[in-house]
C-alpha cells in the first residue's frame, strides 16, 4: 500500500446525528480542496445503523431501547456504542481507484493494526451470491470484529469503521448485525483478554499514518 498521510481528528463521545452533520461537512471542505484527507477517530453512544438495503426483519425489538437511524452508508445494520473504535475516512480517491479499492485498503490497514496490537486477522473475499463480507475478522476464532461501510460522492469518501474494543457485545446479538444471522461478532477484550483504547487509537492511527 502506498503512503497516505491523513489529518487525525480524536474525540470521545459524539451523538451520531451530530456527527453525521459534522462528517458533510467535512466530506464538503475536502471536495473543495479546503482540508486534507481525514480520519477522524471517536465513539457513539448506543445506536443502530441501518444501510439502504437492510430488511425490516433485521431490526432489533424496539422494546430493547436503543435508536435506529438509516444511514447513506453501503453495508447492513451495524451497531455502535461506548467501548467501540468508530472512524470516519474523508479521502480524495486517485483518478484510478474507487470506493470498492479503498474499502479493500481500510481492511488490510485495519489488519496490520490489529496486528501490532497482538490479534491476528484478515479480509475476506465474497463468494458468489452471498452476503458481503466487507470487514475484518479474526484469524483464529473466525469472529468478525471490525465492520466497514463506506461511500463516495464527487470523489470523497465517507463513513468507515467501527473497531469492537472493549464494549458490550450484547446489543450484536438484538439485531441481524452485517446482514448475516450466523455472524458472532467480537471484540479486542474477548479476544485478547485485555485491552487499551488509547492504545488501540494509536495503532489505528498509525496504520493510515495519521498526525
Amino acid at each position: 500500500m502506498r503512503a497516505r498521510p491523513l489529518t487525525l481528528i480524536q474525540d470521545e463521545l459524539v451523538d451520531y446525528d451530530k456527527a453525521m452533520e459534522r462528517m458533510a461537512d467535512l466530506v464538503g471542505e475536502r471536495q473543495r480542496d479546503e482540508r486534507p484527507d481525514t480520519l477522524w477517530l471517536l465513539s457513539h453512544p448506543s445506536v443502530y445503523t441501518v444501510g439502504r438495503r437492510t430488511p425490516m426483519e433485521h431490526l432489533p425489538d424496539p422494546s430493547r431501547g436503543i435508536p435506529v437511524i438509516e444511514t447513506g452508508r453501503g453495508g447492513q445494520l451495524t451497531y455502535h456504542g461506548p467501548g467501540q473504535l468508530v472512524g470516519y475516512l474523508i479521502v480524495k480517491l486517485g483518478e484510478d481507484q474507487g470506493i470498492v479499492d479503498y474499502v479493500r485498503e481500510v481492511e488490510l490497514r485495519l489488519v496490520a493494526a490489529l496486528g501490532k496490537l497482538g490479534l491476528p486477522a484478515e479480509r475476506r473475499d465474497t463468494p458468489p451470491g452471498s452476503e458481503l463480507l466487507t470487514g475484518v475478522w479474526t484469524t483464529g476464532t473466525g469472529r468478525k470484529i471490525i465492520s466497514i461501510g463506506m461511500r463516495q460522492s464527487r470523489g470523497v469518501t465517507s463513513h468507515g469503521f467501527a473497531l469492537n474494543v472493549d464494549g458490550e457485545l450484547e446489543p450484536w446479538h438484538w439485531a441481524v448485525a452485517c446482514g448475516m444471522p450466523d455472524v458472532d461478532m467480537t471484540s479486542l477484550q474477548r479476544e485478547l483478554g485485555t485491552t487499551s483504547m488509547d492504545e488501540v487509537r494509536t495503532a489505528v492511527a498509525a496504520s493510515f499514518e495519521a498526525s
